[in-house]
């Protein structure tokens, strides 16, 4: 029989897309509080344990969703998100921010775990528990960044939700090489080259997607680029030598930003997943609270058939 995996949840990721997948006026508490996240986001757990079968599972948060640590290192990182709304800025909307504290109390009437670290985004705390943790281990979130922590050897794979989590796409390193022409260990560095305006990274002018894959299929990493440059011998067009040039000090602090941390300082963790809640008491007055009675009972019914 098949080892059952560690499920990591990038709990923003998910509870993002729940939020825009269930319309408020289809979730609301007694008191009219929309609780479309949080009932999105059940359900979303419960389908990946029925379909996953995992026999642990930990949900990541940010705690820090533009750690100080990257900003110095890049202005840019994630700046137009703090932007205001009117000048490009994103917005958490109003609605969605009260939902969390709810999502969390939840989760630890199940039982399940909710991590996150001071200075550090939910996408380190994955890094670090996908390195870290017994494998196999199946890392579920819409965040492409998390590319770089599949690795067919321990293994690591992405489960990548951009249809939701009823259509995954199980993603080893075949499949990061198929998608980006690079191996899922290049991603950080292909994708620092490249850049994403996503997380305001302005990657190297003139240089985009086929030129980085075709970079880093070379040299390796962004170090072995920039170690070429100073060889004469290298072999790069005029041109590309320019561009990499005068972007040496992006490229001396990219790979450093765009890297998921592995070294998060965490709690020690029971990640088996539980067969009952831990607090039934609390679950229940949970979700009469919160009108989520047909959410929590959904979940509970999975965990209960997966001991």
């Amino acid at each position: 029989m098949a080892q059952r995996p560690l499920l990591l949840i990038d709990a923003p990721s998910l509870y993002f897309r729940a939020y825009f997948g269930v319309p408020e006026s289809a979730a609301k508490a007694p008191d009219g509080s929309p609780v479309n996240a949080v009932r999105g986001f059940l359900d979303m757990l419960s389908t990946l344990v029925r379909t996953r079968r995992p026999d642990r599972m930990v949900c990541a948060f940010d705690h820090d969703w533009r750690p100080q640590w990257r900003v110095d290192l890049l202005p840019s990182y994630k700046a137009h998100r703090v932007a205001p709304e009117g000048d490009g800025g994103e917005v958490v909307p109003d609605t969605l921010s009260p939902q969390v504290p709810v999502i969390l109390d939840l989760l630890a009437a199940f039982g399940i775990p909710a991590v996150g670290a001071t200075g550090y985004e939910a996408d380190d705390v994955l890094g670090t528990l996908a390195t870290t943790q017994p494998a196999p281990v199946e890392v579920v979130s819409g965040d492409r960044d998390l590319f770089q922590v599949v690795d067919d050897t321990r293994p690591v794979r992405l489960l990548y939700v951009g249809k939701g989590v009823a259509k995954l796409d199980d993603c080893d390193d075949a499949v990061v090489r198929a998608k980006y022409g690079v191996p899922a260990s290049g991603y950080a560095d292909f994708a620092a080259l490249r850049g994403d305006p996503s997380d305001g990274l302005p990657g190297v002018p003139g240089v985009g997607e086929k030129t980085a894959a075709r970079l880093i299929e070379r040299y390796g990493s962004i170090a072995g680029i920039l170690a070429a440059l100073d060889d004469p011998a290298s072999g790069f067009a005029p041109g590309l030598r320019g561009k990499l040039d005068a972007a040496r000090d992006y490229l001396a602090v990219a790979p450093t930003v765009v890297r998921v941390a592995r070294d998060v300082p965490l709690p020690s963790l029971v990640t088996d997943l539980p067969a009952a809640p831990v607090d039934p008491d609390a679950l229940l007055e949970l979700a009469e609270r919160w009108n989520l009675a047909g959410a929590v009972r959904r979940l509970v019914d999975v965990l209960a058939g997966h001991p």
